[in-house]
């Protein structure tokens, strides 16, 4: 069995999350949707929440399980028993910084593998910093986010 841990924070999880870790179901035979915990890093949805909306998109989708980490990434994978850590890249920036960690990953890890899937164009220019912003000023996240979360990302109608 195939298995790919896609690591991130997923605050919240958006509509390019999810293309990837479909598209990944194509490839591996498990995907791994892993939540990192930083203590140094501040999130706008508690990990709870994360991991319930993660479970919520995936609900229908057996060969998705969702976790959560502390640690290194790498190790988490091996942990579990994933073959590779999945990436998603939306632009040259991007694809800089997941070198430099594949990199360092392959070095500490050489049996690990990272495979990164390019963003498809329609979610390209989502980022969960977007999104947080754009719910921080009670804007409608609606197109950003997987359809069956919609209603929770709905803009107050009090405000």
């Amino acid at each position: 069995m195939r298995k790919v841990v896609f690591p991130g924070s997923f605050d919240p999880i958006t509509k390019g999350h999810e293309d990837l870790v479909l598209r990944a179901l194509d490839l591996f035979d498990v995907v791994v949707v892993a939540v990192g915990q930083h203590s140094s890093k501040k999130s706008m949805f508690p990990l709870d929440d994360r991991l319930a909306m993660i479970a919520q998109t995936f609900a229908q989708e057996s060969r998705v399980s969702v976790a959560s980490y502390e640690g290194l990434t790498a190790d988490f994978c091996l942990r579990v028993g994933a073959v590779a850590q999945l990436r998603g890249v939306r632009n040259a920036v991007d694809l800089s910084y997941e070198q430099t960690i594949a990199q360092m990953t392959r070095t500490m890890h050489p049996s690990l593998d990272t495979v990164v899937l390019l963003t498809a164009p329609a979610f390209s220019a989502i980022h969960s910093t977007v999104v947080r912003d754009v719910l921080h000023h009670g804007g409608d996240a609606r197109p950003f986010v997987p359809e069956c979360l919609s209603s929770r990302f709905a803009p107050d109608p009090s405000s």
